[in-house]
C-alpha cells in the first residue's frame, strides 16, 4: 500500500478527540485503504483487535443492514465496556438514516467514530444539523504526483511519470494493474459505479443518456470558463433538447459525488466573490481520457487541472482570480494568507508574447502576497519582478 502521509496524519492528530472523523471523496481514491493504514498504526500502538470494530457497507457479507437500526445493534454487540472501541462505518451512506445510527455511537464515551462516504450528501441534510459541530471532514483525493511517484524505482524518467500519471490515472489501483487495456476496463467500472450508483439510482434521473453527454462536455471543457446556459445551449444545439434547471440538477449530482470540482471567481481588488463565470476540473484526468478516448487535449487546461486537485490537497480554497479585464488561474487562500498562481504548459517562443501574456494578470495584482507562475519549462528558478518562476513537476514533487 502507498503511504497517505497527508491524510494519516490528519487522522493521527485527531485521534480520541471528541469528533467524528468523516472521509469523503470520489469512489476507490482509496479511503477504505487509508482506515486499513490507520488501524495498522493502531495496533503498533498499543490497541488490540478486539478493540477495532470495521464494517464495510459495500461488502456482501453487510447487505443485510440497509436501516440504521441494524448498523446500530451490529456495532453496539462488539463494544468492549471498559477500553476505547474504534469503529469505522465505510461507505456509511448506503444506510438508510444513517446519522442516527453514528449519533447514537458517538455519544458514548468510550467510542471513536470514523466513517467515509463518496457523496457530498453524506454532509448535507439531517447529518449537518444532528451532528453539526461535532463532525470534521477529512477531504480526499486520488493519488498525487509526489504520491504516484513514489511507487516507482527513483531512476525512473519524471516526464514519462507525468505522462502516465495523467493517462492511466491516479487512482491508487492502477498502480496494480500492468496492462493500459485492464486500466481502461477498470476505469469503466468506477465510472459505472459514479454514474449508476451515485447519481442515477440516487437522484433517479430518467435520462442518462443526457446526464453523459453533460458529463463528456465537462470533461472536454476542463479550465474554461462554463456556465449552466452554456451548456444547456450547446447540448440544444447538438439536437439535445436540455433546460437550464435540468443542467443545473446534473452539475449538482457531479460535484456532489466528487467527480468534478467547481471552482468560482474571486474580484482580487473587489475581495468580494462573483455569481457568474465558473469553472469545472476533473478529480482524475485518467476518467476525461477513458470517456473522450486519446482524442488531443488542451495540454494547458490538463496541466491546470492537475495543480488545482494540489492546492486543494495542500489545504487551500482554491478560486479563478479576477483583475480589471485579467484573470489569474488561481488564488489560493491558506492560513498564511493568499497566494497567486499562473499556470502554462510553456512560456517559450521566439519574441517573448506568451511569457508577457502570462506574466500581465501578476503583474495587475498590487499587493504583495506570493505569486508563481508554474511551467513544464526546464529552467533555472527564476523571478520576473517578484513573480517566481517554478518548473511545475519540481513544485509538485516538493
Amino acid at each position: 500500500m502507498i503511504p497517505r502521509p497527508t491524510y494519516l496524519d490528519t487522522l493521527i492528530r485527531f485521534r480520541n478527540k471528541q469528533l467524528i472523523k468523516v472521509v469523503t471523496g470520489i469512489r476507490r481514491c482509496g479511503k477504505s485503504t487509508l482506515f486499513e493504514l490507520y488501524q495498522e498504526h493502531l495496533l503498533t500502538n498499543g490497541v488490540q483487535p478486539e478493540q477495532i470494530i470495521s464494517v464495510n457497507l459495500e461488502d456482501g457479507d453487510h447487505a443485510d443492514i440497509t436501516h440504521h437500526r441494524g448498523l446500530y445493534t451490529l456495532v453496539a454487540s462488539r463494544l468492549l465496556p471498559d477500553k476505547t472501541n474504534y469503529i469505522f462505518l465505510d461507505e456509511v451512506q448506503r444506510v438508510q438514516d444513517f446519522q442516527k445510527a453514528v449519533d447514537s455511537l458517538f455519544i458514548k464515551k468510550n467510542c471513536d467514530v470514523y466513517i467515509t462516504g463518496s457523496n457530498a450528501h453524506l454532509l448535507s441534510g439531517e447529518l449537518a444539523t444532528l451532528l453539526s459541530g461535532r463532525y470534521v471532514e477529512i477531504k480526499m483525493l486520488p493519488l498525487s504526483f509526489k504520491e504516484y511517484v513514489s511507487a516507482f524505482p527513483e531512476n525512473t524518467s519524471v516526464d514519462r511519470l507525468y505522462q502516465t500519471y495523467i493517462y492511466n490515472s491516479s487512482f491508487p489501483y492502477t498502480l496494480e494493474i500492468e496492462h493500459p487495456k485492464d486500466i481502461r476496463h477498470y476505469l469503466d467500472g468506477i465510472y459505472d459505479s459514479i454514474v449508476l450508483k451515485d447519481i442515477i439510482a440516487r437522484r433517479r434521473f430518467p435520462d442518462i443518456a443526457m446526464l453523459q453527454s453533460v458529463v463528456r462536455f465537462l470533461f472536454d471543457t476542463i479550465g474554461s470558463l462554463c456556465s449552466t446556459k452554456k451548456i444547456a445551449d450547446t447540448m440544444t444545439s447538438a439536437g439535445r433538447k436540455i433546460t437550464v434547471h435540468t443542467v443545473e440538477n446534473y452539475l449538482s449530482a457531479l460535484t456532489n459525488s466528487f467527480i468534478f470540482y467547481q471552482i468560482g471567481r474571486y474580484d482580487i481588488k473587489g475581495k468580494q466573490h462573483l455569481k457568474t463565470g465558473d469553472k469545472y476540473y476533473a478529480a482524475d484526468i485518467g476518467l476525461r481520457y477513458n470517456v473522450l478516448g486519446t482524442k488531443k487535449a488542451d495540454e494547458g487546461h490538463i496541466l491546470e487541472n492537475i495543480v488545482f486537485l494540489e492546492l486543494l490537497r495542500r489545504g487551500y480554497r482554491v478560486y479563478i482570480g479576477k483583475v480589471d479585464s485579467t484573470e489569474v488561474d488561481f488564488i489560493a487562500i491558506g492560513d498564511e494568507g493568499e497566494e497567486y498562481y499562473q499556470v502554462a504548459y510553456t512560456v517559450i517562443d521566439t519574441d517573448g508574447k506568451t511569457l508577457q501574456r502570462e506574466l500581465a494578470p501578476l503583474n495587475a495584482i498590487r499587493d504583495h502576497n506570493p505569486k508563481y507562475l508554474l511551467t513544464m519549462d526546464y529552467a533555472p528558478l527564476t523571478s520576473h519582478n517578484g513573480i517566481k518562476q517554478i518548473h511545475v513537476l519540481d513544485w509538485l514533487l516538493k
